[in-house]
Order: C-alpha cells, then structure tokens, then sequence
C-alpha cells in the first residue's frame, strides 16, 4: 500500500472515530436539547471524510458520506428533529463506511446504490420542516439578510428558548486580528452560544478590521463584561441594554503541532534500535577482550567510558520511541461507551458505563488488539449478564445495569477489568453444556474454577437463542486466542446473582521488552519477565510426582510443573539416572494459575524487540515470536501463556500426554 493510502486510511479512521464521539454526544444531550456545536463538529467530519474520499478516486465511499453529510445539515436546520431513531440510523451508516473502507484498504470496488435509497427514504420520512415565523420587529432586518439559512435558524431557536441576543462590535489590529477575534470567539462560547461573525468596514481607523459577533446568552450583560473586559449590545430578548464597543486585548497563544506517524515506521526505528543493541553488545565484547590483553590502560578506560555512553543514549533513544507509541486506553473507551449505549438499547436492556484509569496508557499495537476483544467481552456481559428490566426488580436491584471497566498499571502490565452486576455465569448450566458436548463425564467431580475455563472452548455457548449481540458461535475463545497472542491472559471471577468480572492481564508494549534467556538441553529460548513472577533452583529430589504428574512443594503449595523440554520434544542433559543433580524452574502465572516451568540453565536478563515468526510458522504452537542476541543468533521467544495453560490442562487430567 501506498504511503498516501495509509495517510488516507488513517485519517479517514481518525474522522469516523471522531464522529461516533459526536454522536455519544448528541445520545446523551437528546433529552436536554443538543449543542449545535457538536452537530456542526459531526457534519465536519462527514464533509472533510467526503473531500479526501474523492480525492483519492473512492466514490461509493465519497457519495456515502455525502448522503450522510444531507441528512446531519437538515439536523443543522431544523428540518429533522434529533431523536434516537436518527442517532441510531446515523450510528449503522458509520458502521457502514467503517465496512467500506476497510474494502478500500484492500483495493475492493463496492455498490453503495443500496445504501443510498435507504438514507434518501429516511430523509423524506423524517423531514419535519414547519412553516416559520418572521423575524422582522424583532431583529434588524439588516442583520438578517446576511445571516445563512443555518444562521437564522440557530437564532430563531435561541429567541424560542427566550434566551437574549448581543452584538460584540470588535475593532482589531490587522497584524493579530486572526488570534484576537479567536480568543474572542472562545469566551463567548463559553458564555453562550456563536450565532455569526460578520465582518464590517464602517468607521475602520487605519490598519484596523472590523467584527459584529452575534451571539445568544441568558447570563446578564453586566456579567458578560467580566468574561469580555466590554458590555455587550444586547439587540432583543429580555433586558435590552446598550452600550458602546472597545477594543478587546489580543493576546498570542502558543500553538501545539503533531505529526501522525505510522506505526510500521515506528516499528523499523525500534528494529534499528534492536541492530544498535547487538552492536552495543559486540562492543562490550571487545572491551572485555582488550581489558584481558591490555590491563585497566588508558585505551581500554575510553573504550569502556564510550561504550557506556552508547548504553546511556541508547536507553533514552529507546524510551523515547516507546513513548511516541504509547496512547491512553480512554480512546478504546470511548468505543465501548458506544457499544453499550447501543446494544442495551436494541435488545431492552437499559445500562449505564462507568470507566476508570482513561489515561492509562499503553502501545499503539496493543491498544488495536485488545479492541475486538473489549467489545466482545462488554457484548456478552450485556446479552448475558445483565438482566431485564423486570428480573432486576423482582431481584431487588435497580432497573438500570452497571457495567465498569478499570484499567491501571501493574508492573510492566496493564490490568483492565470488566465488571457488570448481572445474574453472574451459572455452574450448572455450563456443567450441562460440558455434559452435551462431551467435555466432562456424568459424576466427575469438577469445581468451579474448571468450569469457568469451559467458557473459553471455542463454540461454547450457554446461549439457547442467537441475538445480533451474542450466541452466534463467536465465544469467548476467541477473547482468549487474541489476548493470548500478545502475550496476556485472562481470568474469570464471578458470583451468582451479584457480578461477573473479567479480567486481562496484557503487556503494556510488545516492542521491546525484558526477558530471561533460559537453556534448555543444546537450545536458548527467551521468556518475556513479564509474565514471570520468580525462579527457583531446585534438586532433582525436590521433585515429586502426583499420579505421574510433577509437582514441586513452593512454600507449602503443590506447583504443578513440567520440562519445558517435555513440551518442545527437544531433548534434555540430564544426569545417568535420568535427571540434573540441579534444575531450574521458572514460576510464572499468579494464583490458582501459577506453575513452573523446569529449564536447565537460567543464563541472564535481556532487553529483546519480538520479531514475528512469519506465515510460514504462523500457528506455530509454543512460540510468541523471534529475537536476536549476541553476535545475531537468532532464539525463539517462548509463549509463556500457551505453556501455562497445557501444564494446567494435563495435570487436571484434561488432556492426555
């Protein structure tokens, strides 16, 4: 794909995503009486989507927005009255442009007629235009004829709302006028709202431009002139008062700039990086070379001083990056306000979002997988957790349901936690389902941790009904799959009747990362510390074994073990009699999660960047990705998580070795 595609691509993302935040707004203003700010904000970045669509040739998706573009400027002018019908038409044809732009991602052609007649049908039936009364007598006819349809439209509705009307006479500088009259602008936002800015040329002293701005306010005009530093002429509504115009102060204000950057070029700064890494490593080497041969000279010192200025600088070029990629997970947030908002809604189910830790941040790659994830997990809470309206009452808790997502920093991981206060997950019914699919057998005993990791097998389902929301075959194995991929897990708490919580555990970046380089038998393998919580060195003798399965005793706890050998089939040194007189194990999981990995040499800590193993290898069982250390050989990157979870399985007798 072209450079200037992937600009198109995400800029065009950035504008879709904006006009869902646009349309939240106007969800939660509807009952209130929405701000025409956030209408004129959403039609912007339909025309702004319409102009770089045509652009670059795409026109199904530039008569798309087009049409869409109508619809929100009859929302401008009060011929279509804001309701949830026309947010919710206006939420499926965002949804919709999101599908065809993805399509045009890939280089596919689409027919957009279809959609087309739909948004034209809508309009027609939603037309509310009704005949308006004259506004002559009550403003200047002079002000009028200059006002645009959508002008006089907001200044009918501010009369309606008996709200009062000012005029602000600003004389500016010719050399700031543009950051003076937007300071200007500014307070009277704030103070109420901007009908119109109309320039005027009458009694301009030299090097000077004259503004009326014509706004409506229901604060008084003596605590408009706190705001203005001025008293506003008030033209109509209550208390008209006027008052002569000064020259409001300029100031200058600084000015922000961003560059968006794309993340595969981030991603070939941080292979640079990694390059830099090994060449840091090969001068180690040396010195360490040249200390032998040479003693503490004066050469082998400047080596040595320059070699840890390079790791100094290194360090801080590498911090740098991460942080570039870092962006707060409030963004994904705001996405799932909208899939509660609208799916509670379809199926009758009211909900309320309450979030916490918005600014928690974490890598751009990260933020983009965990998002499937979120939404399937806040879907299923919704069709499955929270009850209806009715069933809440009888239960003695409020109509309305509550789902809280929590999201903070642990150590070199990002927690985030969804919580609703629904009728829980039911045992019984999943001991059912494991009993119909044949996943269990009649009269084993099965408790309810292992139950709940039921919910996780792709295709299981309590589902009885497929809804658009959930019970279509899409589980939560697939919640497990991704998360699992970036190397994080998930976990399950919940209690009947009172709340179900999941909970992920992910790495706050994939792009490079600390690990410990292990051995096992001929063969060096890196495990991300993250998902490591300590090691071990143990005696063959500290070894037990429960029905064939190796346990170690941690502090009065039976850790379920096994040879990381044993899983790879690579072989391992042992001793004559079968094992090393020594062994590692590396401890990694938490809780009921926790086992041990058994490697036979703990060789050091390492900061490695995760390269992808390729389509050749993709599935490839056991193995997060590869890295280079040293002088460039290359290891495999163990998927600490896959191996936690086969330890799991095997010694609760689930599979069989």
């Amino acid at each position: 794909m072209s450079s200037s595609k992937k600009e198109f691509i995400s800029e065009a993302e950035e504008l879709l995503g904006e006009a869902e935040e646009h349309l939240l707004e106007l969800q939660d203003s509807a009952a209130t009486g929405f701000n025409p700010d956030t209408v004129n904000a959403l039609f912007r970045s339909m025309h702004t989507l319409k102009g770089i669509s045509g652009l670059f040739g795409l026109e199904g998706l530039k008569d798309l927005s087009h049409a869409i573009e109508e619809i929100l400027d009859s929302l401008r002018l009060g011929n279509i009255e804001v309701t949830d019908n026309v947010i919710g038409f206006l939420f499926k044809n965002i949804d919709i442009l999101r599908e065809l732009l993805k399509k045009a991602e890939q280089g596919n052609d689409f027919d957009v007629t279809p959609y087309l007649k739909d948004i034209e049908v809508f309009g027609q039936r939603r037309s509310s235009r009704q005949k308006q009364e004259s506004l002559s007598g009550i403003i200047d006819e002079a002000i009028i004829s200059v006002l645009s349809s959508y002008e006089e439209q907001r200044l009918r509705a501010n009369i309606k709302k008996n709200r009062a009307i000012f005029i602000i006479n600003a004389v500016l500088s010719l050399e700031d006028f543009d950051k003076a009259l937007a300071e200007l602008t500014e307070k009277i936002k704030k103070e109420g709202e901007l009908i119109s800015i109309l320039p005027t040329s009458e009694d301009m002293p030299p090097d000077s431009i004259g503004f009326k701005l014509l706004f409506a306010s229901d604060k008084r005009p003596d605590s408009l002139k706190t705001a203005f530093g001025i008293v506003p002429e008030q033209i109509a509504g209550r208390r008209a008062e006027k008052t002569s115009a000064r020259k409001p102060q300029a100031s200058l204000k600084s000015i922000s700039t961003t560059v968006r950057v794309d993340i595969e070029k981030l991603d070939r700064i941080l292979n640079t990086i990694g390059e830099l890494a090994l060449i840091r490593g090969t001068i180690k080497r040396i010195e360490d070379e040249f200390s032998g041969i040479h003693g503490h000279s004066e050469l082998v010192f400047d080596m040595h001083r320059a070699s840890q200025d390079i790791e100094r600088r290194l360090g801080e070029l590498q911090q740098q990056v991460l942080e570039i990629r870092m962006v707060p997970i409030g963004q994904i947030f705001l996405r799932l306000a909208q899939i509660v908002k609208r799916y509670s809604q379809e199926i009758g189910k009211p909900v309320n979002l309450t979030v916490f830790g918005e600014e928690t941040e974490l890598d751009k790659f990260i933020a983009e997988e965990i998002v499937d994830p979120l939404m399937h997990i806040v879907r299923n809470a919704i069709d499955h957790g929270i009850e209806d309206p009715e069933e809440r009452k009888r239960r003695g808790k409020p109509e309305k349901g509550t789902i809280k997502v929590k999201a903070f920093q642990r150590g070199s991981n990002v927690i985030v936690e969804i919580e609703d206060d629904g009728r829980g997950i039911d045992m019984e019914m999943i001991r059912r389902k494991a009993l119909e699919k044949g996943i269990i057998t009649a009269g084993k005993k099965i408790d309810d941790t292992e139950l709940t990791g039921f919910i996780f097998r792709a295709g299981f389902s309590t589902k009885e009904t497929v809804t658009e929301v959930s019970g279509r075959g899409v589980g939560m194995d697939v919640v497990k799959d991704r998360i699992s991929s970036i190397g994080g897990f998930v976990d399950v708490k919940t209690e009947k009747d009172i709340f179900t919580r999941v909970s992920l555990t992910i790495p706050i970046t994939l792009a490079i990362i600390k690990s410990l380089l292990v051995r096992v038998g001929i063969n060096t393998f890196a495990l991300p510390l993250s998902s490591i919580s300590e090691t071990l060195i143990v005696s063959r003798d500290a070894l037990q074994s429960i029905e064939g399965k190796k346990v170690y005793n941690l502090r009065g706890e039976m850790l379920p073990v096994m040879p990381v050998s044993e899983f790879f089939e690579t072989g391992s040194h042992t001793h004559k009699n079968g094992y090393n007189e020594s062994r590692y194990i590396v401890v990694s999981g938490y809780g009921e999660r926790r086992v041990g990995l058994l490697v036979d040499e703990l060789i050091g800590g390492q900061e490695i960047v995760i390269k992808s193993l390729g389509g050749y290898f993709e599935g490839l069982k056991g193995f997060a990705g590869v890295t280079e250390i040293g002088r460039h050989n290359v290891i495999l990157v163990i998927d600490v998580e896959t191996l936690t979870e086969e330890i799991l399985l095997r010694h609760k007798g689930l599979v069989h070795v």
